[in-house]
């Protein structure tokens, strides 16, 4: 049985798998599409050393950011994880915020890379983020509403497979087979309060030095989309001031937060558990009762 953790960012998923992860003896899988890359770190808020609590954790920090890397990758790796993890007879725990990318590694999607035109691609290059996002609401409105408009890579790469297949990138999921037994959890907070808590994180993420690990990145800075990275990108090239990259970060942050509710709501079943009123303590508590009544 494996147990996925979901749920919007700053919700507290991470510090509830490592709190599981000592209870069932587990190892702890990331299920963040930001988190894998090596040199993304505060802004991707990538547990500590610490904060790992001397649980094993995999799919962290794994990948160079000019590394291609897709969701089939991504599926394909976990699945090589979990094999790994059970052989050694430890609980498997899948934690992240990538909804898509974790479903796409529990349930039986099929993802067809053999068939690709390059030249098509290419031709994508010059166009802005707003007219590749505009052309993916067009031929595939479905993946175009899973996307933030600036995430370039993703829209990309819907485009291309939508250009070869002649079908949207998520029709090739089988959403009523899972390939594992596994116990999903979400966590849900009140908005405002969760609104409260990623202000405050990106308050947090501008003290550890966000911005001087952005700055270190500026020469990769076409390979990155990620919110905490584009805003600073634009500050550093002069086109909004720091206040204003800050506020965009909590904004799209906020914004991010409500799409992966309304996402994990309709794409996955879970046992939700509202952690507004909740420590630490008592959100293990209420986990490893819904652990207990699935066995």
């Amino acid at each position: 049985m494996i147990l996925v953790i979901v749920g919007p960012t700053s919700v507290g998923k991470s510090a509830l798998a490592v709190e599981l992860a000592k209870h069932i003896n587990g190892e702890i899988i990331s299920g963040d599409s930001v988190q894998i890359y090596k040199q993304l770190h505060i802004g991707a808020a990538k547990p500590t050393l610490e904060e790992q609590g001397g649980i094993v954790h995999h799919l962290l920090g794994v990948y160079e950011l000019d590394q291609p890397y897709s969701v089939a990758d991504f599926q394909r790796e976990v699945r090589d994880k979990i094999a790994l993890i059970q052989a050694k007879g430890k609980g498997v725990i899948l934690s992240g915020g990538t909804g898509f990318y974790v479903k796409a590694a529990l349930y039986d999607y099929v993802f067809d890379n053999a068939s690709r035109d390059h030249a098509y691609e290419s031709s994508l290059v010059s166009l802005s983020n707003e007219a590749l996002y505009q052309e993916l609401e067009r031929l595939d409105p479905d993946s175009a509403a899973k996307f933030h408009p600036n995430n370039r890579i993703r829209i990309l790469r819907a485009l291309g497979y939508y250009h070869s297949n002649h079908q949207a990138i998520s029709i090739q999921a089988n959403k009523d087979v899972a390939m594992y037994d596994f116990i999903g959890i979400g966590l849900s907070l009140e908005r405002e309060l969760l609104y409260e808590k990623i202000n405050a994180r990106v308050d947090q993420m501008m003290n550890q030095g966000l911005l001087q690990e952005v700055q270190s990145l500026i020469l990769h800075e076409d390979k990155i989309q990620a919110i905490g990275y584009n805003e600073l990108f634009d500050y550093l090239r002069g086109d909004i001031g720091l206040d204003e990259a800050v506020s965009l970060i909590k904004q799209h942050t906020r914004q991010l937060a409500k799409r992966q509710m309304t996402w994990f709501r309709n794409q996955m079943n879970l046992n939700w558990l509202d952690v507004t009123t909740l420590e630490l303590s008592d959100v293990v508590a209420k986990a490893i009762k819904v652990i207990e009544s699935k066995k």
